[in-house]
């Protein structure tokens, strides 16, 4: 694409929003960030335009898009509070801002949308059956961005598997397999022994999706990718590669404790929305990767010790300086996609 092309960035300050905000700055892009609290959230250096405004108010997401030429939907309610009064509402703010001044839509998709019908394997055109409250909000949101496709409003979809990477705060690998900034002394697993389950490092998920918008004179007007990210065919490899990162081998690995989520559901919102979500660890979830590597030919890809060594370096969890594995990671991260 062109040096100096404009994108707003919704959720900048999240774990993909950020990934992507950065890599379109590294890029050439001028970046636009839109925040309730600018002042509070901007980092000297970022090099981002902070923007005062909220993503529920359509007059400031239409300002703020004016001449962008992609505008990055990362924005989510956070703890997953209040999903049924927000999402929709966001995501036809974006609709109507790139409707009024061109701009293609970049949403970073999930696996809420799909049912167990649609599993083990996802492709991008399966069933979308969702069990969950939040699956079916999803589905809302992406049947709304369809109409505007037919109108002419320009979409980028792409579907990863579970985030990790240094930024990754809301995550099940944060959330779940390890406690940030604490040392590493036990894991906590999920899934069920001898499940596979896909996991996507955020680097690897932000260069793919620059790599499909550097396409866009190949991309549909509503276009939808799956990324096949790092597959763990029974659960033992992601574990194994956190022992490793920690210098723990013998480290002990225990079941999450899905008895207390379903005890908290009723009072805390995370823990019910989570227990939601238990299907996804109970049998295989693989997204396969083929119109992707049909367009770009690769798909960028991170070693799976590297990504979370840099991982687990970003949350706090290594006994070194997190800057000193940022780089290492950073480093590494740029030499595997040579």
């Amino acid at each position: 694409m062109e040096q100096q092309k404009t994108a707003l960035v919704l959720g900048a300050t999240g774990g993909i929003g950020g990934a992507v905000a950065r890599l379109l700055v590294a890029r050439g892009w001028r970046v636009r960030a839109l925040h309730r609290e600018p002042a509070q959230v901007q980092r000297s250096g970022d090099g981002f335009e902070w923007l005062h405004g909220d993503a529920m108010q359509r007059q400031d997401v239409v300002a703020a898009a004016q001449g962008a030429a992609l505008i990055v939907h990362a924005v989510n309610p956070p703890g997953y509070r209040d999903w049924d009064k927000l999402v929709l509402p966001m995501i036809d703010n974006t609709i109507a801002a790139a409707r009024a001044g061109g701009a293609r839509i970049l949403l970073p998709g999930t696996v809420y949308n799909f049912g167990p019908d649609a599993l083990p394997g996802i492709a991008e055109d399966a069933p979308q059956h969702p069990v969950t409250r939040k699956g079916g909000i999803r589905v809302a949101l992406e049947t709304r961005l369809q109409a505007a496709a037919a109108d002419g409003v320009r979409t980028l979809i792409v579907r990863a598997g579970d985030f990790f990477g240094p930024d990754a705060g809301n995550s099940w690998f944060a959330q779940g397999l390890v406690k940030p900034g604490l040392p590493v002394t036990a894991i906590s697993y999920p899934g069920r022994p001898g499940v596979g389950h896909q996991w996507a490092y955020l680097p690897d998920v932000a260069e793919t999706m620059l790599r499909l918008l550097e396409q866009e004179a190949r991309l549909d007007t509503f276009a939808c990718f799956h990324m096949a990210g790092h597959w763990d065919a029974d659960g033992t490899q992601m574990i194994a590669a956190i022992a490793r990162a920690a210098g723990r081998p013998g480290l002990r690995t225990r079941s999450f404790p899905w008895w207390l989520a379903t005890l908290a559901a009723p009072f805390v919102p995370l823990m019910r929305e989570m227990r939601e979500m238990a299907y996804l660890w109970r049998q295989p979830v693989r997204m396969p990767n083929a119109r992707l590597l049909e367009l770009l030919g690769h798909e960028p890809h991170t070693p799976l010790d590297v990504a979370v060594h840099a991982t687990l370096a970003g949350l706090g969890c290594l006994p070194i300086p997190s800057n000193a594995a940022d780089t290492a990671g950073a480093s590494s991260h740029a030499a595997a996609q040579r």
